[in-house]
C-alpha cells in the first residue's frame, strides 16, 4: 500500500452522488398515475439494526398487506419496490434524486441525509427508530485474532479500515480522541464498503476494522477478528432510523402511515418471538441465525422501538459537531430534521419499555426458544457437556452481549465475569485485588 495518505472526502462525495442508474424512473408520487402507486424502499439488509424497516418487515409482508387494504379502499394499485444497499450512503444519493422514497440507516448517515436533501432541493424527514443501543454498543473495532493490539492507543500509526460518515467512523474517531490521538494524524485510515474492509483485515492488509451491525459480531463468531473496542465505553446512544422523502409524505401521508404501522408490527413480531425473527433474517441475509440473535435477541445489543427517543434526539445533536469537523455537513438543524407527527398519528400504540440490563443468555440447537440465567456463572454451568448453538453474556462494565466463548473472563473469587474487549477485563481487573483474566475453558471449569 502507499504511503501516501488517502484523501477520503472525494470518494465520500463521489459515494453520494445520485446514482441514476440503480433504479428506473422516479419514485412514489412524483411519477404515478391516479390508479397506480409504486413506492421505492431503501434498506440494508446486513445492516441488521434496520430489519424492522427492511429485511424482517420486507420477509413479513405487512407494507404490502397495509396497502393492499388501502388500495381497496380508495381503488389505488399500489406496488413497493424494496433496493437493498450496503450502506446509508447510497440510499441518500437516490433519495435526494427522487428515486427512493423511503429509506433506513444510522445516525450519522441520517445527519447527512438531512443536509444533502436540503442542500440539493429534496429535504427529508427523519419519522422513526428501528433499533438503538443507549450506550453505544451496535459499533465496535475489531482486530486479526492474532493481534497483538489491546486498545485504541495501540493504533498509532496503524492501517485502519471505516466507512467514513458511518457511526462506526464516529465510534472510532471518539475512541481515538480518548486515547489521545488524532484520528486525522495518527492513524491511515482506509474508507471502505464492510465487505471490503473485513476481507482487508482477514488478509492482513489493514490492522483494525470499526464497523457498525453486524460485521464485528460475524467476524467474532467466524473466529476471524476479536474484539478491541467495544463503542458501548463511549456511553453515548447510537441508533438507526427511517428517513423520507418531504415531497412524499406530504403528497402521499397515508402510504407513509402505512409503512409505519407495518414497521410497528414487525418490531412487535421481533419481540415476541426473536428466535423466529433471528432465523427469518438469516435465510434473507445468509448471515449465521447466531449473529443475527446477537444483535436482535430477547438480550440483543439492539433495542427495537420506534419511538423517537429525547434521548436520541440528543445524541443525533452531538454528532454533528463531529460530521462538521470532517467536512462531511454543514450546519444541520435536528429539529427541523426530526419529525414525530407521522408515527403518532399511524402507531398511537405507546412506546415499549426502555431496554433493561442484558442476563446470559442460551441457545441450544434443535431449540426454538431461548433460556436465560441471572449471573455467568449458571450459564457456564448449563453450556457444559450441552449441545450448543450459541452462548450470549453481557460484559460487565458496559452490558454489551457477546459470544461467551469470544469473550475475555475474569475470575474475581468465586465470582466470573465476561468482557467483550480485553481493556474492559483490565479495566475490571485493575478496580478489583485478585481478579484475574483467565480463558473460556477455565472459566467453564471455575464455574463447574
Amino acid at each position: 500500500m502507499p504511503s501516501k495518505r488517502i484523501r477520503l472526502l472525494p470518494l465520500l462525495a463521489t459515494a453520494l452522488l445520485p446514482l441514476a442508474t440503480a433504479c428506473g424512473g422516479t419514485a412514489g408520487a412524483d411519477s404515478d398515475d391516479a390508479k397506480s402507486v409504486t413506492v421505492t424502499v431503501g434498506y440494508q439488509s446486513k445492516t441488521i439494526n434496520t430489519v424492522t424497516a427492511g429485511t424482517l418487515l420486507r420477509s413479513l409482508g405487512y407494507f404490502e398487506e397495509e396497502l393492499a387494504a388501502r388500495g381497496r379502499k380508495d381503488g389505488v394499485s399500489y406496488k413497493v419496490v424494496w433496493q437493498d444497499y450496503a450502506t446509508g450512503a447510497p440510499i441518500t444519493a437516490q433519495m435526494t434524486a427522487g428515486k427512493i422514497d423511503i429509506g433506513s440507516m444510522g445516525d450519522f448517515p441520517l445527519l447527512i441525509n438531512a443536509a444533502r436533501g436540503k442542500q440539493l432541493g429534496q429535504p427529508t424527514r427523519l419519522v422513526s427508530v428501528t433499533g438503538y443501543n443507549l450506550r453505544g454498543g451496535l459499533n465496535t473495532v475489531v482486530t486479526a485474532p492474532g493481534s497483538s493490539l489491546k486498545s485504541p492507543a495501540d493504533l498509532r500509526g496503524k492501517k485502519v479500515s471505516t466507512s467514513v460518515g458511518s457511526a462506526a467512523d464516529g465510534t472510532l474517531v471518539r475512541a481515538l480522541e480518548r486515547a489521545g490521538l488524532d484520528p486525522q494524524t495518527d492513524i491511515r485510515k482506509l474508507n471502505q464498503q464492510p465487505s471490503v474492509g473485513a476481507s482487508a483485515l482477514t488478509s492482513g492488509s489493514v490492522d483494525a476494522l470499526s464497523q457498525f451491525v453486524a460485521w464485528p459480531g460475524l467476524l467474532a463468531f467466524e473466529g476471524r477478528a476479536k474484539a478491541l473496542y467495544d463503542g458501548a465505553v463511549l456511553d453515548l446512544p447510537t441508533f438507526h432510523g427511517v428517513t423520507v422523502r418531504q415531497k412524499f409524505a406530504e403528497q402521499r401521508p397515508g402510504v407513509l402511515d402505512d409503512f409505519l404501522k407495518a414497521q410497528r408490527r414487525a418490531t412487535d413480531h421481533l419481540r415476541t418471538r426473536p428466535v423466529a425473527a433471528a432465523e427469518s433474517v438469516a435465510k434473507a441475509t445468509g448471515l449465521p441465525a447466531e449473529v443475527v440473535y446477537l444483535y436482535n435477541g430477547a438480550n440483543g445489543i439492539s433495542t427495537f422501538d420506534p419511538q423517537l427517543r429525547p434521548e436520541l434526539v440528543a445524541a443525533l445533536k452531538e454528532d454533528v459537531p463531529l460530521l462538521k469537523a470532517a467536512k462531511l455537513v454543514g450546519d444541520v438543524d435536528v429539529d427541523a430534521f426530526v419529525d414525530p407527527a407521522p408515527l403518532k398519528r399511524a402507531a398511537s400504540s405507546p412506546a415499549y419499555p426502555k431496554a433493561t440490563t442484558a442476563k446470559p443468555e442460551l441457545w441450544l440447537k434443535g431449540q426454538a426458544t431461548t433460556r436465560s440465567f441471572d449471573s455467568p456463572e449458571e450459564l457456564l454451568k448449563a453450556a457444559k457437556g450441552a449441545d450448543v448453538r450459541a452462548a450470549y453474556v453481557p460484559d460487565a462494565l458496559t452490558g454489551t452481549l457477546w459470544f461467551a466463548d469470544k469473550a475475555v473472563w475474569v475470575a474475581d473469587g468465586e465470582r466470573l465475569r465476561a468482557f467483550v474487549t480485553p481493556a474492559n477485563a483490565q479495566t475490571y481487573v485493575s478496580r478489583h485485588s485478585g481478579a484475574r483474566v483467565v480463558g473460556y475453558a477455565d472459566a467453564v471449569r471455575l464455574a463447574s
